[in-house]
This record gives structure tokens, C-alpha cells and sequence, in this order.
């Protein structure tokens, strides 16, 4: 009893145990709020690594589109409808995709 009572009354355990305690909830950068940040870094990470994917694909597609003009076609067909003379476009809508 005295042997656990001499090592709990340990002025070196006791401030040790108090800054754990300190670090781990009082602390203005306590571990909980670490812990959240960081999976907030990831998640960030991860949606820069995205943008940066759709940036270079744009930048692709635009290279692609002043340099090409079968490409420029095609782009202009499928996103403006347009047509050649004499020619008829018909549109097929997805009954599954529109919203009810």
C-alpha cells in the first residue's frame, strides 16, 4: 500500500500526467482537433489531386480543339447540335436519366 502510494504521490508522474491531460484536451492544438484536421488535409488532397486531373484534361481537349478541326467538328455536333447542309440530327432522351 505505501509502495502504490509512493509512486500515485510522484511529483514527476503527477506534472507528467497533468500535461498528457493538458495536450490531449485543454491545449489549443489538442489531439482531437489534430486528428480532425488532418483528415481535412486529406480530404483537400484529394480534391486538388481531381481538379488538377480535370484541368489538364480541359487543357487537352483545348489543344486538342485549336489544333484539330475533325475535333472541332465533333465538339461543336455534340455540344451545340449543330449541322451539315442537309442533314437531319435526332435527339434520343433517356427515360431513366430524367428526373421524376
Amino acid at each position: 500500500m505505501k509502495k502504490i502510494l509512493s509512486i500515485l504521490t510522484n511529483k514527476y508522474l503527477l506534472v507528467s500526467a497533468f500535461f498528457i491531460v493538458w495536450m490531449l484536451f485543454f491545449d489549443k492544438r489538442d489531439f482531437f482537433q489534430q486528428r480532425e484536421r488532418t483528415a481535412e488535409l486529406k480530404k483537400l488532397e484529394t480534391k486538388k489531386q481531381y481538379y488538377v486531373q480535370e484541368i489538364e484534361k480541359a487543357r487537352k481537349e483545348l489543344d486538342d480543339l485549336q489544333n484539330n478541326p475533325a475535333a472541332l467538328e465533333k465538339f461543336a455536333r455534340e455540344h451545340y447540335l449543330m449541322k451539315k447542309e442537309g442533314e437531319d440530327i435526332y435527339l434520343i432522351e433517356d427515360s431513366s436519366a430524367v428526373k421524376k
